[in-house]
């Protein structure tokens, strides 16, 4: 059973013991380390100085002779080392805990890769990790730091959050993360005065991901996923526009190079927890955004309400195992890809890349999870088999076209089936047509991402990895099809 208003601590026995609800200490000192909160805000703000004793960070970061960076987080060198075992150093002292045998151990890319995992087994239910309060940024409490009232006109981060508003109607509803962005960017610029700047050390700085892409890595992935990474990168754009637009006070250095708005905007897509409730907000917090993704999560990441974050194993986990959450729907990996940039060993099905036929999953009130092609038999969903003949329809007889429908919005299968089985030939014949096509394309992208020179596109590999997937899952389906 979760504990949702109390903490468990590791003891010297080495077992839980219960403890009152946390609360970090008004003065904290540890080291070269003094924290303080400010409690003026609903939600705790620390503002530490810190140098991590195991900071192997470059100082320079950028160019020769760019004294902008010095101090600062290197974002400029991709290759740049993550100090990840300092950040677990100030993560603990400043009151993040571990359940017995949680540990950072690196993956398969020594130094760029990591993730968390337990060395010891865990009980369902048990704690797996406890994240107070005052270390996590919170789009909510964001906009409280640029103003005491959020309605107030002396509020830059609002002024800047209504211009992106009439930028675009759809931007309202991702303001939450631009002000995490906003917040790592001025985080950022504080170098190592920034209470954050371990953490920031930590994170990775080269993403395979859509913003990370260029118009040539568009060009060289199937339509969906094209349309896909590019609104991410659209998306990014926006957000970099408003940062620029001098509501907020930046300096020239940092909004004039792309890398670091790029990589802001990034690390604040890639490490949020969405929460509905009270209201809903982003939430980033620390050590608890090492966790990787699976298709089938052993943890569960929560917030109580007091605003700390509580991890519990949601199943029995045996030693030496990857601690894992869910970033996306696994049955559709093409949005993880956009987003996150990789593809999960895991993946098993494909989006039927059906775009020609986007008024009739729309009109027929389906989601592209519905629309799925079996990445291991090439097996049709059912669904897929609706829109192609709703299609065929609308285009030779309207009053059928009405009739099946109807008969889709009932979910009324008899009647579906019949019209499969009446018209079953024209959709075979439409299938086969839309599936032949997309393998000649995505040969075609994929020779043209093989192309793409690595030194200016090093997503490219990513690309080709997707269009491979794409290529295998449909030509199992071409056999079934042909087969029929």
């Amino acid at each position: 059973m979760k504990l949702s208003f109390l903490i468990l601590t590791a003891s010297a026995g080495g077992f839980f013991a219960t403890v009152s609800s946390f609360s970090l200490p008004t003065t904290f000192q540890s080291n070269n380390a003094i924290l303080t909160k400010k409690t003026s805000s609903p939600s705790i703000i620390i503002r530490q100085r810190w140098v991590s004793p195991l900071a192997s960070f470059n100082m320079g970061g950028g160019d020769v002779g760019d004294t902008n960076t010095q101090g600062k987080v290197n974002v400029i060198n991709e290759f740049a080392n993550r100090d990840v075992q300092g950040m677990e150093v100030w993560a603990l002292q400043n009151g993040v805990q571990k359940g017995n045998g949680v540990d950072l151990a690196c993956g398969d890319s020594p130094g760029v890769d990591w993730q968390l995992i337990t060395k010891l087994d865990i009980q369902a239910g048990n704690p797996v990790l406890f994240v107070p309060a005052g270390m996590i940024l919170s789009s909510n409490a964001i906009l409280l730091e640029f103003g005491d009232d959020p309605d107030s006109s002396g509020n830059p981060l609002l002024y800047a959050e209504q211009a992106l508003v009439k930028s675009d109607r759809l931007t309202a509803q991702r303001l939450p993360l631009f002000r995490l962005m906003v917040k790592i960017l001025k985080e950022y610029e504080m170098g190592e005065e920034s209470p954050y700047f371990p953490w920031l050390n930590s994170l990775p700085r080269r993403f395979y991901n859509g913003v990370a892409m260029t118009e040539d890595c568009f060009d060289c992935l199937p339509p969906y996923a094209a349309r896909l990474t590019s609104s991410e990168k659209e998306n990014y754009l926006q957000f970099s526009g408003a940062v620029r637009a001098g509501y907020i006070e930046f300096s020239k250095s940092t909004t004039d190079d792309d890398r670091i708005l790029q990589w802001a905007y990034n690390v604040a897509l890639t490490r949020f927890t969405e929460v509905w409730q009270p209201t809903r907000q982003k939430l980033i917090a620390p050590m608890a955004d090492m966790f990787n993704h699976a298709t089938n999560p052993n943890v569960e990441v929560t917030f109580d309400q007091e605003g700390n974050c509580m991890v519990y194993a949601m199943d029995n986990i045996p030693a030496n195992t990857p601690l894992t959450i869910s970033l996306g729907d696994s049955t559709n990996p093409t949005p993880i890809f956009a987003k996150y940039g990789f593809l999960h060993d895991e993946c098993r099905t494909i989006f039927c890349k059906a775009m020609h036929l986007q008024p009739q999953i729309e009109e027929l009130g389906y989601d592209y999870k519905d629309l799925l092609f079996h990445a291991d038999t090439g097996e049709i969903a059912p669904k897929v088999y609706d829109i192609f003949l709703y299609k065929i329809l609308q285009d030779n007889d309207g009053n059928l076209a009405d009739q099946f429908y109807t008969a889709c919005k009932l979910n009324d299968e008899d009647a579906k089936n019949n019209f499969h089985d009446q018209y079953f030939e024209y959709t075979l014949e439409a299938l086969r047509d839309h599936v032949g096509s997309i393998l000649m394309d995505v040969d075609r992208l994929t020779q043209k991402a093989q192309s793409l020179d690595l030194t200016t596109h090093p997503r490219a590999p990513v690309i080709v990895a997707h269009n491979n997937l794409v290529r295998e899952t449909f030509s199992k389906t071409h056999a079934n099809l042909q087969a029929m």
